[in-house]
């Protein structure tokens, strides 16, 4: 697939490095000499140093070829325009970062399709949508619903005490063949296993499963884990994220959201009905403790800076905090922050990512989640007749070692899928699978 990435900022380097793996052709497109020359050299890519607003630019890009034009520069507006005469100059598919949430709304969004853009992308609208799902599955890491909740991934790290500790996968099994849910990947010390019969669950793996409805309590079991009921929660930023996590939440949940800044405070505290504005210094531990710290069911460090928002997470968790739920943007530190014992960790650059990678996708994909513990990904597949997939056991059709089906969808059941298992055309399969197999993976589902 031919794409041109309009804009060498994180997401946009983050995003060619990622499709580039993937063999597609990349070409970026940004003003700034320096960054271009970084991505360079550590990608597989062509880079044409100009503004993606310029019909030049966007010609010396050869747009007319593009399967995939992708505008995630710094500024909306040049997002908008670039992606609309891409389109007219001949890109196939268009998308559009975008800041406001207001172009999202249903009438609004027929003004951009008629535009061309086909597709805006608000990533700390999806950020904020993940916090609040999470805060739902306060036991995991990550949870993603699949089929519309049919099928679910958890992703757990297991602590001392968990029951599964020192067992392998095939012991885990034994006693219960009809469990109802599977594990399909162990990260440990920063490598992801799809892990076999013999593998082994050590303390502080991160383990991902798949389960389905009534799995759920059941996977909480094994674990060690259990849900905890957030009734108090406490927000250190008053950015896009905090704000909209706040206005989602503050008629369920008691809301303290702390921000530094002074007229943004006001402002804030005006625009709130029941979340209550605090005007003050998040990395102030004195201050969070007057505030009632220690009485908070989950607290959430969403400010524009990764190491205020990991240090905050770390004094919550000490100060005997269930939930901690860290903003961090700078990729190196997401492993550190994770390792430091904070339950969670997002990043808008991986959420845009996941968002985005389903359009470059040669195979019909309807979700797929790019992992922050992991360069793995999970997706969604639909079924396609006569696809390679349906062609006999999941034991027998030499599916790739690394990758694991976790889970299919018939109609309105689910179940977890197992060796003897057989996938009929369009079926819902959900895949976990490491980078090296993407590609392998999509051609049993064409």
């Amino acid at each position: 697939m031919n794409i041109i990435i309009a804009g060498a900022g994180e997401v946009g380097t983050h995003l060619a490095k990622m499709l580039s793996i993937e063999y597609h052709d990349i070409v970026v497109i940004d003003p700034d000499t320096q960054k271009l020359a970084q991505l360079s050299s550590s990608a597989d890519l062509l880079v044409v140093e100009g503004s993606a607003t310029t019909i030049s630019g966007l010609k010396e890009a050869n747009v007319k070829k593009a399967d995939l034009f992708i505008a995630v520069t710094s500024s909306e507006n040049a997002n908008i325009l670039s992606a609309t005469l891409a389109k007219k100059l001949g890109a196939k598919k268009v998308i559009a970062r975008i800041d406001n949430n207001e172009y999202l709304l249903p009438n609004n969004k027929e003004l951009f399709l008629n535009l061309g853009v086909d597709s805006l992308i608000y990533p700390e609208k999806l950020a904020a949508k993940e916090v609040i799902s999470l805060l739902g599955h306060t036991s995991s890491t990550e949870f993603v619903d699949f089929s519309g909740g049919k099928l679910s991934l958890a992703v757990f790290r297991l602590e001392e005490d968990a029951p599964v500790i020192d067992q392998t996968l095939m012991q885990t099994i034994k006693d219960n063949k009809d469990l109802e849910f599977r594990a399909v990947a162990i990260t440990r010390e920063g490598e992801t296993i799809i892990p076999r019969g013999s593998d082994q669950f050590k303390v502080n793996d991160l383990v991902y499963v798949i389960t389905n409805k009534s799995g759920v309590q059941e996977m909480l079991e094994y674990s060690g884990k259990k849900n905890i009921e957030v009734h108090n929660l406490m927000i250190i930023g008053g950015g896009r994220i905090g704000i909209r996590i706040a206005n989602d939440l503050e008629k369920e949940v008691n809301i303290k959201l702390i921000e530094q800044d002074r007229d943004k405070s006001v402002k804030l505290a005006n625009f709130f009905k029941n979340a209550l504005v605090i005007n003050g210094d998040g990395r102030d531990t004195e201050l969070l403790m007057q505030e009632g710290l220690t009485y908070m069911d989950a607290f959430i460090a969403v400010t524009g800076n990764s190491e205020t928002n990991i240090l905050t997470c770390l004094a919550a968790k000490r100060m005997g905090v269930k939930k901690t739920i860290a903003e961090v943007e700078n990729l190196d530190y997401i492993k550190l922050a994770e390792s430091m014992g904070i339950d969670t960790v997002i990043n808008k650059k991986l959420i845009t990512a996941s968002r985005i990678f389903r359009y470059t996708m040669s195979t019909e994909v309807s979700a797929i989640k790019c992992l922050t513990g992991t360069d793995a990904e999970v997706l969604e597949f639909i079924v396609k007749p006569n696809s390679l997939v349906t062609r006999g056991k999941i034991k027998d059709i030499n599916f790739p070692k690394d990758a694991i089906i976790g889970g299919v969808v018939t109609g309105d059941s689910s179940h977890i899928a197992k060796g003897i298992t057989e996938i009929k055309a369009y079926d819902r399969v959900v895949v976990f699978a490491l980078p090296s197999a993407i590609n392998k993976v999509g051609k049993f589902f064409n």
